[in-house]
């Protein structure tokens, strides 16, 4: 089989494609032949030494993709050879909350997606909806997880609720998708008017451009009659925390998700941020293979397609990964294994 691998943080031109011996699956793996694989921010950071987890050197790259399982170990129970599969970001992670013994990351700590064949323990893998093409099934674990979970935990959404979402990154249209099934109102800040168009597209209900209006919370809380958004799906801190305070409600969620920028950032907050704001604060780190299996149960009953922007081949993951980091997307960028498999 043919396998990228990544030698240590360095540049892009550092990854390597190797050609392997096809692993045989131990007693409770599943042997998958990747179909697809798709780029997240963390990826990019895991090449160049930023990501807050060091990468194990020599590691298979990508914690999300999506194969058919060919082969299993003896004490395999959960799946069968021709399942479809993908992974939880965080393999060991089952349940409950992270602790510091389950904290492996596929294509970080362990190998990961951007090969011919995954080599997977079945208490990591997860059954994909059967509506999903290879490419979209390739987009749920890593950002499709996030945003579930910045929706879903207890307490935090109803119906005929607000949420504002960040951008048109993958975790805000992921968020702007499933808040739509779950009866919310969304509310989206751009800056490009085609992105906007793509936006309401999908569902968001008004969409703000923050270049064109640099005091957008106020154009949010406009929107709202006064009361501010009831969730903030924050993706772009640390620079736009205190603005994401400033639209909130008064007794608002965010969801902080991201906090390692390009150049690193203090997250600051002004007083006027918090100016009669009674918000709570709080973070995700995508989630565990339970909360993976909701999201993908809720991806099947709402028939729910992830946004993919790009497809490459495999033999220009390369080029994906420069595509990702250099060009504007709407949407995931996938890595096709065999465009010729189905």
């Amino acid at each position: 089989m043919r396998t990228y691998r990544l030698p240590g943080p360095g540049s892009l031109d550092d990854l390597k494609l190797a050609t392997e011996d096809v692993p045989t699956p131990g007693p409770t793996q599943l042997l998958v032949a990747t179909r697809a694989a798709s780029l997240n921010r963390r990826d990019l950071f895991i090449t160049t030494g930023r990501y807050p987890l060091p990468a194990r050197a020599g590691v298979v790259p990508l914690s999300d993709g999506a194969g058919e399982v060919v082969a299993v170990g003896g004490a395999v129970r959960r799946f069968t050879v021709g399942d479809r599969v993908t992974a939880s970001y965080w393999p060991r992670w089952i349940s409950g909350r992270l602790r510091p013994e389950v904290a492996d990351q596929l294509g970080c700590t362990v190998d990961g997606w951007l090969t011919e064949y995954a080599l997977l323990d079945e208490a990591a893998a997860v059954a994909v909806p059967e509506h999903l093409t290879w490419a979209e099934a390739a987009a749920l674990p890593c950002a499709g997880v996030s945003a579930w979970n910045a929706l879903t935990r207890p307490g935090t959404l109803t119906a005929g609720q607000t949420v504002l979402v960040l951008g048109s990154g993958d975790v805000s249209l992921f968020a702007a998708q499933l808040a739509k099934a779950m009866g919310c109102r969304v509310i989206a800040t751009t800056s490009s008017a085609a992105k906007a168009e793509r936006l309401r597209d999908i569902g968001v209900d008004d969409v703000v451009d923050y270049v064109a209006t640099p005091e957008w919370p106020k154009e949010v809380r406009a929107l709202t009659g006064g009361a501010g958004a009831d969730l903030v799906v924050e993706t772009q801190g640390p620079a736009t925390f205190g603005q994401s305070l400033r639209a909130a409600a008064t007794y608002a969620q965010i969801c902080l998700l991201w906090v390692v920028s390009a150049r690193p950032e203090a997250l600051t907050i002004t007083e006027d941020d918090l100016n009669g704001s009674l918000a709570t604060i709080r973070r995700e780190f995508v989630g565990n293979r339970g909360e993976l299996e909701a999201l993908c149960q809720a991806v099947a009953v709402h028939r729910i397609r992830p946004i993919v922007d790009r497809v490459f081949g495999f033999d220009d993951a390369i080029a994906a990964y420069r595509s990702y980091r250099d060009e504007d997307s709407f949407g995931k960028v996938v890595i096709e294994v065999d465009r010729h498999r189905g």
